[in-house]
């Protein structure tokens, strides 16, 4: 299995990074895992926006010179992991700048006659890592979920990925929040884990 982490979260005194380090312990104590990769989108200073002109065309994207390196991770990669906070309901800015530019026709998926797209990352699994200051019963009841639907149905299935695991943790602020355990459940995930 080889394993690509995207975290996005600019602090690295903070409990999003401390998942990323369970992510990181547990895989290593995995005989499952072949490879190992962390893309740090704040530490690699990725620009999310979007730039279309003249020069820079849409329909290009998959072939972007500027963003080769990142699709080569996640061909190269067998299981993709998010590690990010919720923010006002989604994930940052940073990560859906990173998801616009490189889930990119030609490249994630190809357009075809008929209602859907053919998605060109099959074989490929996702687990996503989020966390929220309120609970986490919170995006459920006020959201329908929309960050669920978000990335499994609008993304990932889009782009043919089918196997989605999340782990949202809600209340991480609080003193009650039960930090320790979750963390522990994540590496303990990460350490079986063997697809």
């Amino acid at each position: 299995m080889k394993l690509l982490v995207i975290y996005t979260y600019p602090n690295h005194q903070s409990l999003n990074y401390a998942f990323l380090q369970e992510v990181i312990k547990g895989s290593n104590a995995n005989p499952a895992l072949k490879e190992l990769q962390v893309l740090d989108l704040y530490e690699e200073n990725f620009n999310p926006l979007l730039v279309f002109n003249e020069q820079k065309r849409r329909r290009d994207m998959y072939k972007d010179p500027n963003t080769e390196k990142y699709r080569e991770q996640i061909m190269w990669a067998d299981k993709i992991v998010f590690i990010y906070p919720i923010w006002w309901g989604r994930p940052p800015a940073m990560l859906l700048g990173y998801i616009d530019q490189l889930f990119a026709a030609n490249f994630a998926y190809k357009d075809k006659k008929g209602l859907f797209p053919e998605g060109l990352l099959r074989g490929k699994s996702v687990v996503c890592i989020s966390t929220m200051k309120g609970p986490a019963h919170y995006p459920f009841l006020w959201l329908q979920n929309a960050h669920k639907i978000l990335m499994k149905k609008a993304l990932f299935n889009f782009v043919g990925i089918k196997k989605v695991k999340f782990f949202e943790f809600g209340s991480m602020e609080s003193p009650k929040g039960n930090q320790r355990k979750k963390l522990e459940k994540i590496y303990r995930y990460f350490k079986k884990i063997e697809e």
